[in-house]
């Protein structure tokens, strides 16, 4: 056995979807990029190559929102295999994941790879409320901590509460605008910064388990 010295991936994965008037379009792609970067800094390892961010995913259920863009899941889908098979001269490739409706495309992303035998892993940034799924407290207070000058949180108001799981069935079907009119999912009025800096923490140390163990695990080659 020997070390495999080819580097190991990283694409942060985003959107370009209204979040309310208060966040901006490009929230989820901000998200899931500084929670890299950050994420490989603590690493502490020079293994890594972080890829561009992807810009737009698939964000069909905020049509009806003006400004919304949406490449939809099954190009998502393709667009990431092409990018992983691209990527032969790496290790492997790890997927940071901002955008919750990207679920489909990267699920039918890990079948497909792990058919091919390429090897990855795939990681979202994630909550801990099922009620405060889009651009509520969660988000508005990440992007208090990180990108304060972006956050409009004068405007904000409070959004659809209802637990995700009973709203969901609607949304598909007819997006997200059949449940909430603001485009809002939770409550931004109570974000902070201060929480925002946790749930970063949180993100952040999450990943780094993750890029620590494939940097581990990828590293052997026969």
């Amino acid at each position: 056995m020997t070390l495999d010295a080819r580097p190991i991936l990283v694409v942060p994965i985003g959107a370009y979807e209204q979040h309310g008037t208060h966040l901006p379009f490009d929230t989820d792609t901000r998200i899931a990029t500084a929670i890299t970067q950050l994420a490989l800094l603590r690493c502490q390892l020079d293994n890594f190559v972080i890829a561009p961010a992807l810009p737009i995913s698939a964000s069909d259920e905020h049509r009806g929102f003006s400004g919304t863009l949406s490449a939809g899941t099954q190009a998502t889908k393709e667009f990431l295999i092409a990018i992983c098979r691209s990527a032969e001269w790496s290790r492997g490739v790890v997927l940071v994941n901002g955008h919750g409706g990207n679920a489909d495309a990267l699920q039918s992303v890990h079948y497909a790879l792990d058919h091919e035998q390429i090897t990855h892993a795939i990681w979202s940034v994630t909550g801990s409320a099922i009620t405060d799924t889009h651009a509520g407290h969660f988000e508005t207070s990440i992007m208090l901590h990180l990108f304060p000058e972006l956050v409009q949180i004068d405007t904000a108001v409070v959004g659809n509460t209802t637990a995700l799981d009973q709203i969901m069935p609607t949304m598909r079907e007819n997006g997200l605008r059949a449940v909430s009119t603001t485009g809002v999912l939770g409550d931004p009025t109570t974000a902070t910064a201060a929480d925002g800096c946790l749930l970063v923490e949180q993100n952040v140390v999450s990943l780094t388990q993750v890029l620590l163990q494939c940097s581990s695990a990828w590293s052997a080659a026969s």
